[in-house]
C-alpha cells in the first residue's frame, strides 16, 4: 500500500506532465496522448506513467515514440516539482479503457437477445 507521500509524489507527476505535455511542448504526436495514472516505485526512483491516445499508431509503436521524449519530459519535470530526485519516467500504454468498452459491447449484446 503505497504511503501519502508516494501518492502525492504520483498526483503531482501527473498534473504536471499533463500541463508540460499540453502547455510546453509541441510534438503533435505527445499532445494526441492523455495520461490517465502514475505509480511511482517506493524508493522514487521510477514512474510508471500510463496513458491513452487517438493516434491510429499501434500501441508498441505508440509506446516507444512516447518514450524517446521522456527524457525531455523528465527535465521539464525537474523544473516545476518539488522533489530531490526526478523519478525515471516509463510511459506505458493503458489498454483498460478500450478493454472496458469491449466488456460493454458484449454486455450490450447479451442484453439484446
Amino acid at each position: 500500500m503505497p504511503s501519502h507521500k508516494v501518492e502525492r509524489i504520483e498526483s503531482d507527476i501527473l498534473k504536471y506532465l499533463s500541463n508540460i505535455i499540453f502547455l510546453e511542448t509541441d510534438d503533435e504526436l505527445l499532445k494526441t496522448i492523455t495520461l490517465t495514472a502514475v505509480d511511482v516505485s517506493k524508493d522514487l526512483s521510477y514512474a510508471k506513467v500510463y496513458f491513452t491516445s487517438i493516434s491510429n499508431m499501434t500501441h508498441e509503436r505508440l509506446e516507444k515514440e512516447v518514450n524517446e521524449a521522456a527524457p525531455f519530459l523528465r527535465g521539464k519535470l525537474a523544473k516545476v516539482i518539488e522533489i530531490r530526485n526526478i523519478p525515471e519516467l516509463k510511459f506505458v500504454y493503458d489498454e483498460s479503457i478500450e478493454y472496458a468498452s469491449k466488456i460493454e459491447k458484449i454486455i450490450t449484446e447479451i442484453k439484446e437477445d
